[in-house]
């Protein structure tokens, strides 16, 4: 089974928060860093991933995503800082110079905050 991802980018100055749901999170962050997919993302230059969760149910993923996105900005704000209090750009953990882009990411954090079944390490 396939791993999916919950994840929230944002901007240099995180006016904006985007919540997506993708199969390929390295891929994803990827195409939206490099302004592959029209839309929001592109249109505030949303190319900061802040934080991630992983799910092995594409039905979870797809809730969480929804849940996510209906709340207010201040509860997205304190998910967030809850696993990132500085905000830093969490992509660099996922890429590394021999990897594709099409490739599963090394760390993630999972709904109740442990690690995801492919991390070999903890985010810093």
């Amino acid at each position: 089974m396939k791993t999916l991802y919950v994840y929230m980018m944002t901007n240099r100055s995180r006016v904006v928060l985007y919540i997506g749901v993708t199969n390929s999170l390295v891929r994803r962050v990827y195409q939206h860093q490099q302004g592959e997919i029209d839309g929001f993302t592109k249109r505030y230059k949303l190319d900061r991933l802040v934080y991630y969760e992983s799910y092995e149910r594409p039905s979870d993923a797809i809730s969480r995503e929804k849940e996510l996105k209906g709340w207010r900005r201040e509860k997205k704000n304190a998910l967030v800082e809850t696993k990132n209090p500085t905000w830093a750009d969490l992509s660099a953990m996922l890429y590394q110079p021999t990897r594709d882009p099409s490739s599963s990411p090394r760390f993630g954090m999972t709904r109740h905050g442990g690690p995801s079944q492919n991390e070999s390490a903890s985010p810093a």
